[in-house]
Formats: structure tokens, sequence, C-alpha cells
């Protein structure tokens, strides 16, 4: 599609700015960015006075082991990340089956688990998992303990992106699949579920992000993930600053990945979402 024809989403959803809207765009963007300045200046002077910018706070970083034994945690972070993922996609995929099915039992059963899962705290059920599950003699991992709660969480969510996907595909296409005698199931799996993936891929990834997040409460669990190493370091070194810094430009590198991967995927994809770095979509 043509660069003439074509309507970006953000003219879609606002009038494109005039004039005189662009100049206080810009007028307030600058401000804004003196003020982040001042107060990125103010914290960092803070953190001088204090004396958190002290070599004896930093110079652990330049032992590699202390980047094995965040590189551990990382890998526990990334392993947690992937299985709750896995969970949330399969699972989220089978509420939204359920959830859209004929049958009225069925589909108000998927409903309630899928707003009860939406609705709960990812926190809270990983205060279930160790907590109340153990007092049952269900014996589970530190690993399990934080990875079903949190796929469970993102399950409700993918299961309405999936539903919101496969509405989106034109009603004609399965209509027409009817007429030439397919049932529904095949009809769901072979038409529309293929076409809906595109129309969810952007989403699919955002919410990995999620995940991500979700996984720094781990050491509830003591599961041994990035940000539970971390806390490791900062008793041994008591260097708080510092090393929660450092972890903390690590989660924003994987997230920043992440969305990269979105982008690249929906570009793949042929779906069009709002980019941060152009004014058309991708």
């Amino acid at each position: 599609m043509s660069a003439t024809n074509s309507t970006s989403m953000r003219d879609a959803l606002y009038e494109a700015p005039g004039p005189r809207t662009r100049r206080r765009i810009r007028f307030w963007t600058a401000v804004s960015l003196v003020l982040v300045a001042v107060g990125i200046g103010l914290v960092v002077r803070r953190f001088y006075v204090t004396g958190q910018l002290a070599p004896r706070y930093w110079e652990l970083f330049a032992r590699p082991t202390t980047w094995i034994f965040l590189g551990k945690g990382f890998l526990g972070t990334i392993e947690v990340s992937l299985m709750a993922g896995l969970i949330a996609i399969v699972l989220g995929f089978l509420l939204m089956l359920g959830r859209m099915s004929s049958s009225r039992v069925l589909s108000g059963i998927c409903r309630v688990i899928i707003n009860f899962f939406r609705g709960v705290p990812s926190l809270l059920l990983i205060y279930f998992f160790f907590l109340v599950v153990p007092t049952y003699g269900v014996k589970m991992s530190s690993f399990w303990m934080i990875t079903l709660p949190v796929g469970l969480a993102a399950s409700g969510v993918l299961a309405e992106v999936f539903r919101g996907g496969m509405n989106a595909v034109p009603k004609g296409q399965s209509e027409a699949a009817y007429s030439l005698g397919m049932r529904k199931m095949k009809v769901t799996m072979k038409i529309v579920f293929p076409q809906a993936v595109r129309y969810v891929i952007p989403s699919l990834i955002s919410q990995l992000v999620v995940v991500v997040k979700d996984t720094t409460v781990a050491y509830v669990v003591s599961f041994p993930d990035m940000l539970q190493n971390a806390r490791v370091l900062i008793t041994n070194y008591d260097a708080l600053v510092s090393v929660y810094f450092v972890v903390a430009i690590l989660y924003i590198l994987v997230n920043y990945a992440i969305n990269h991967l979105a982008v690249s995927l929906a570009r793949r994809s042929g779906t069009s979402i709002i980019s941060r770095t152009s004014e058309n979509p991708v």
C-alpha cells in the first residue's frame, strides 16, 4: 500500500496536529527533557553526597565472578519466563476455545476462569502456591512455584487476546467454509486461527514483557533468578544502589529486545502496529 493511500493508526485515532499544536508539542517536549535532566542531575548529586558513587560500591562489577553469578540468575529468569509464557499461551488458547464455544455452560465456565486469572494479582497466586498448596501434601520446586502462578495469571489476558484476534478475522471467510460443509473446529483451526495469529503477534510478545516483569517476585519462593541473585550481591557487598542500577539496565535491555522482536514479527506477518520511531505504522 502506498504512503499516499495508507492511513496510520495514529491518524485514524487522532487528527493530524496543526502548526500551532506542533509548536506546543515541541515546547513541552523540550521542557520535559530539561526537567528529566535536572531530576537525573539531582539524583546523581544525592548519590555522590551520600557516597554511593564511591569505587568500593562499583568495583565488584570488575570481577568475572560477579557477572557469572548474575548470568546464572539471568538464565533462571529466562527459563521461568519462557516456561510461564508457554503455559500462558497453551492455557490461554484452550480458554479462548472454551469461551467461544457454542455450549453456554462451557463458555460461562471459561469466562469465569478468564476473569479470575485476569483479576487476581500474580503475587497472590504465588503466595497461594507457596503457602497453601504444600499444606495439602503437594511438593513443588521453587521453579514451579513461580512459573505456574505467573503463567496462570497471563493466560487470562492471552485468552482475551486470542479471542480478539479471532473476532478480527472477517466472518465471510468462516461462512464460506461452512457453506463447503466444513465443521466448526476445522474452520477454527485451519481457516480462522492461522489468520488471527497475525493480529495477535505484537500483543503476545508484549505480554511476554509482563511475564518477565512478574518473575521479579521470585524472591518470595527463593528461586535464584536475576533479582534474587542481585539481593545476594547486595548482602555480600553492601552495594544496594549500584547492584540495583545494573540489574535494572539488564531488565531494560531484555524488554527492549522483546519489543524489537515484536516489531520484527509484525513486519514479517504484515501486521500494522504503531512504531515509536516512525510516524507510519510498522
